[in-house]
């Protein structure tokens, strides 16, 4: 057990910071451009005001729900996070672990440093769910969705917002780049950090040699251009693809699908129309289209759209439980959210990814308790004192 406090999110948040070489945690921690949409995230959030209800018994509540048919002790999971094995060696598999010990969701990514069998051997089932990027070449994606079933995953999500590569200007600025290249100023920020170096840095030398998205073919990494490298990102994101590749994914898929990525009610309605069974609101955390909305701020009319039998999970700028009593009230089935556990994984491995979603099932249990809500079921847009026009579904 690894000995450190953290009484929310941004405690871990800080210490992760510490912990971790500049570069790799701004890549963590910032967005796009200006950081309009990452700053939006939080404010939106921040903007909306809870009325209670008093001399209501509480003293059996849950903050329980069902996704797919499998038991979440709370509506949260864990977004899909490229490279959580740069904030400690085998981040992913301690994710999914955390996630597993929690019970809620956690999304291993295509983008990961470990191997997808491996992240489920250690902490497979119906709680570990797989994040696949779209890439160009349709035998190699058909081939790779196959693996992924084949290993026994059951839920995937299709990342779609990233036709062409963000603009980090900080991952340029800090030499940032997976695989890693130490640049002068990247070797800097890593020997500033002689911890990182044995808690990570060796032992994946030792064990796995230079980090790499472990999960790409080796055809695809042959093709990653020296500029697309530099900003963290490749030529493995299409920007010609549409609709007629998500059929392709649901000719050979047998389980649940949804996309990632959509932050209109048009393509929600669009994603049901074509048989997914669910979407996931969210602008990446920022990270892509740096004016887009907070997911948050088109749940509901997103939930208006598309009825109440489809899901609809939101991410994007959680970081307390009474955040996630906000998105359900706005209509979602899910709350899902990356740099928290992310944050925790820096922090103290498996124990701080798990303190991270300790602290989210918490905050919301005590706050379910001060609100006068016993269930899920109980959590709807009456709770908002005085509530901005887009957290009503409009008539």
């Amino acid at each position: 057990m690894t000995n450190f406090v953290a009484y929310n999110i941004e405690d871990l948040r800080r210490i992760a910071k510490r912990k971790l070489p500049r570069g790799l945690f701004e890549y963590i921690d910032l967005g796009a451009e200006d950081y309009i949409a990452l700053i939006n995230n939080r404010q939106v959030y921040k903007k909306l005001k809870l009325k209670n209800r008093v001399l209501v018994d509480v003293s059996e509540r849950s903050c329980s729900t069902k996704i797919f048919g499998t038991n979440l002790k709370m509506p949260f999971g864990i977004s899909p996070t490229a490279s959580a094995g740069i904030t400690w060696f085998g981040g992913e598999i301690l994710l999914a672990k955390a996630a597993q010990r929690m019970g809620v969701v956690c999304t291993a990514a295509t983008s990961a440093v470990t191997p997808l069998d491996e992240i489920y051997e250690a902490a497979g089932g119906e709680h570990l769910w797989f994040q696949l990027y779209m890439w160009n070449d349709k035998e190699l994606r058909s081939r790779f969705v196959e693996r992924i079933r084949d290993v026994g995953y059951k839920t995937l999500v299709v990342t779609v917002d990233g036709p062409v590569g963000a603009n980090r200007e900080h991952n340029n600025r800090n030499g940032y780049s997976m695989p890693l290249r130490y640049s002068s100023r990247m070797a800097g920020d890593v020997l500033a950090r002689p911890g990182w170096i044995f808690r990570v840095l060796l032992r994946q030398y030792l064990r796995r040699g230079a980090f790499k998205k472990e999960n790409y073919p080796a055809e695809l990494g042959k093709k990653l251009s020296d500029m697309s490298v530099k900003q963290g990102q490749s030529h493995t994101k299409p920007d010609s693809q549409c609709w007629d590749d998500i059929k392709r994914i649901q000719d050979i898929w047998p389980g649940n699908l949804l996309i990632k990525g959509l932050y209109s009610s048009e393509d929600a309605v669009l994603a049901a129309k074509h048989g997914l069974h669910g979407v996931i609101l969210s602008n990446h955390g920022g990270r892509y289209v740096d004016n887009a909305p907070s997911p948050l701020q088109i749940t509901a009319e997103t939930r208006a759209a598309v009825g109440k039998d489809f899901m609809i999970a939101i991410d994007s700028g959680p970081r307390r439980g009474s955040d996630i009593i906000k998105a359900v009230a706005c209509g979602a089935d899910l709350v899902m959210s990356g740099r928290p556990t992310l944050y925790g994984c820096a922090a103290a491995g498996e124990d701080g990814a798990y303190r991270a979603l300790e602290i989210f099932y918490e905050e919301m249990d005590r706050t379910m308790a001060q609100l006068g809500l016993n269930s899920i079921s109980d959590i709807g847009p009456q709770i908002f004192w005085n509530p901005p026009h887009w957290a009503y579904p409009p008539h």
